[in-house]
């Protein structure tokens, strides 16, 4: 599964125009009053103004990097934000999906995770910078009712990728998924519990959803 657009929504859009641009040097290909797009790898990243009635909303998202460079990623993204921690820890071991990954917080709450998954051939010489975030292959969906969520992204083509349980289900691939979870669960390398905002997301032969 390829996630070629990924539409979140954010009451801090000025801010987050800031981090993504300067901070993490992806460059601005859009942008209004109302919403920003940055190029993150093969998808689009785009930021809409919240309305007043929607909060503050965050998500958790992942971004693929070349799976031999999470020790270059870590320092680079160290010198530019703090990063997560979980007891003590800063890198994340996934034994049962042959990935490793690292955690920050962006000025709207906003979750983000780089993760090396070891299964892909994508190994890079490449000294680590803003090219080497090849796409975004996580987008936490939050709902109360997993189960319905799952079986209706299975009806829409969406296959079961590993192990879940009635809280956290992954569907689709490596390349892109969708992690389900049940509201109020909270996020891996965090102290805060998952909140359902809208999620529009195009995925590469499979059209537009609405989520």
């Amino acid at each position: 599964m390829r996630m070629e657009e990924l539409k979140l929504k954010t009451a801090r859009l000025e801010q987050l125009k800031t981090f993504y641009s300067n901070v993490l040097e992806l460059g601005i290909t859009a942008q209004t009053e109302r919403y920003f797009s940055v190029q993150v790898g093969d998808t689009l990243l785009t930021f809409e103004q919240a309305e007043p009635d929607e909060g503050e909303p965050f998500y958790h998202f992942a971004v693929n990097i070349p799976e031999n460079q999470l020790a270059e990623a870590k320092q680079w993204l160290a010198r530019k934000v703090n990063l997560s921690l979980s007891s003590g820890e800063d890198e994340a071991d996934f034994p049962d999906w042959n990935a490793n990954a690292i955690y920050f917080e962006d000025p709207a709450g906003n979750i983000g995770e780089f993760i090396a998954r070891h299964n892909l051939g994508n190994a890079s010489d490449k000294p680590f910078g803003p090219h080497s975030l090849l796409e975004i292959s996580e987008i936490g969906i939050v709902r109360e009712d997993v189960a319905g969520c799952v079986q209706d992204l299975n009806e829409k083509g969406f296959p079961h990728w590993r192990e879940g349980n009635e809280g956290f289900r992954p569907l689709g691939d490596e390349h892109g998924l969708f992690i389900v979870v049940k509201q109020g669960r909270t996020w891996f390398f965090s102290d805060k519990q998952a909140e359902q905002h809208p999620v529009t997301v195009k995925v590469r032969g499979a059209g537009t959803l609405e989520l």
